[in-house]
């Protein structure tokens, strides 16, 4: 394939070499004329291992050149990836200025060019940054629409620095975000050789997926910091401990717990969460992560009443009250939160759930639920049709399959509010989710 890679810093030099050294025809593009004359004799602009070997490689093999001449690698490539930086502003905001000048430049080229080209976005950029900039600044200055004229996709990279050569040959997983199929085709042709999955998505999921890896890394080095620090103020060596926390793969590393939803409750989770905390500041250690999950764990109750309450409406079911499915434990359930909360508001509330009825009755949880909330079981209706019916706004809280039929088919004339993730797709009409 003919690429032509514009921006030869840290991504875009990697992007070169491995692409060169698998065979395809790579340009480089810079401003930076110093880094262009580097490219063009085999030389690294980049301090990275092994990176210099493929560049001279590529350069041998006729594969590889450096230019500053925009409108020539446009029109000597079929495919355009975007490598520019995105450093930050001093509110934190992504500087633009120079994709916005690549951009421009890119689309005047492209002007000129009757066949058909692809803009892949490889920079790092905020979620709405390709629909909302990119793309009017490329069809602007091209005269051309975006996905007919010229193809646009998003193809964000996961190099760790002092070893991108690794990471670009062995990926935990290629994702290509496309406007256009036809982007998304050649894309997935370009990396088909790559022993990883390929996940194709729209331009907007693929821009966060970026954001939530790398938030994801920053948040397990930041807690993994904070556990170490709380086990040295105690006398043990903090890595023993995730050492052996990391061996477990069926909860501690895995996708159970990463699925965005409701908040956390329960006997233990909210309970741990706040003594360990409590101890590290009898200890005087600073856990300002750990010390957060309350406060954004309450934030999520608010979040779903929130959503309750911007309807125009007064009658609400609620599906479910222990804090999970399959259970009558109603400890610190954050959906006997939300009751409160609404019934705080003077909303007509009803509720369901059927473990929680049979534990009034007969469960060990008898004593809690007439001694601790009797203002809340007093609501619960052991007919789920009745709830439903008398209902304008049914919130599914927890994950009792028999809630499942009413995310799946909506009773006429009511809102469905998801805070379990039964529904098939994002919110739309008479269903919305809490986080999707």
């Amino acid at each position: 394939m003919r690429l032509s890679i514009f921006g030869l810093g840290y991504v875009g030099a990697v992007c070169a070499g491995c692409l060169s050294s698998r065979g395809h025809e790579v340009i480089g593009v810079d401003i930076s004329a110093t880094k262009i004359d580097l490219i063009n004799n085999g030389k690294s602009p980049i301090v990275e291992p092994g990176l210099e070997e493929l560049l001279q490689q590529g350069i041998r093999a006729g594969l590889l050149r450096g230019t500053t001449d925009v409108a020539e690698a446009i029109r000597d490539s079929e495919l355009s990836m975007l490598c520019v930086g995105t450093p930050s502003k001093k509110n934190g905001d992504l500087a633009l200025h120079f994709i916005e000048s690549v951009c421009a430049q890119i689309g005047v080229a492209l002007r000129e060019k009757s066949a058909w080209h692809g803009v892949v976005v490889r920079s790092t950029v905020l979620p709405g940054t390709v629909k909302n900039f990119i793309i009017p600044i490329l069809e602007e200055c091209s005269g051309k629409k975006a996905g007919v004229d010229f193809g646009v996709a998003v193809n964000p990279e996961f190099l760790r620095e002092s070893t991108a050569i690794k990471d670009y040959n062995f990926p935990p997983m290629t994702v290509i975000g496309e406007l256009d199929s036809r982007s998304g085709d050649l894309l997935q042709d370009l990396y088909q050789e790559l022993d990883a999955p390929i996940v194709r998505k729209s331009i907007e999921v693929a821009e966060m997926i970026k954001y939530t890896c790398n938030v994801w890394h920053a948040t397990k080095v930041t807690f993994a910091n904070e556990i170490g620090n709380i086990a040295k103020a105690v006398g043990v060596d903090g890595r023993e401990v995730m050492d052996v926390v990391c061996q477990d793969h069926k909860l501690n590393l895995s996708k159970y717990y990463m699925r965005p939803g409701f908040a956390f409750g329960g006997s233990c989770l909210p309970k741990d969460v706040r003594a360990l905390n409590y101890r590290a500041s009898q200890l005087d250690v600073e856990t300002p992560l750990i010390a957060s999950l309350m406060h954004s764990n309450d934030a999520q109750v608010l979040h779903a009443f929130d959503i309750i309450t911007s309807y125009d409406k007064r009658k609400v079911a609620l599906l479910g009250l222990s804090f999970k499915a399959g259970t009558d434990d109603l400890r610190e359930s954050p959906l006997v939160e939300l009751a409160e909360m609404l019934i705080g508001k003077g909303f007509d509330l009803r509720i369901y759930d059927h473990n929680v009825e049979y534990a009034r009755v007969n469960g060990a949880n008898k004593d809690y639920i007439e001694s601790k909330i009797p203002h809340v079981s007093s609501l619960l209706d052991s007919d789920l049709q009745r709830v439903i019916e008398h209902a304008e706004i049914i919130v599914l809280g927890n994950g009792d399959e028999r809630f499942r039929s009413v995310a799946e088919q909506v009773p006429d004339g009511k809102q469905v509010v998801d805070l379990v993730g039964f529904m098939a797709h994002a919110s739309e009409g008479n269903r919305e989710g809490i986080c999707w």
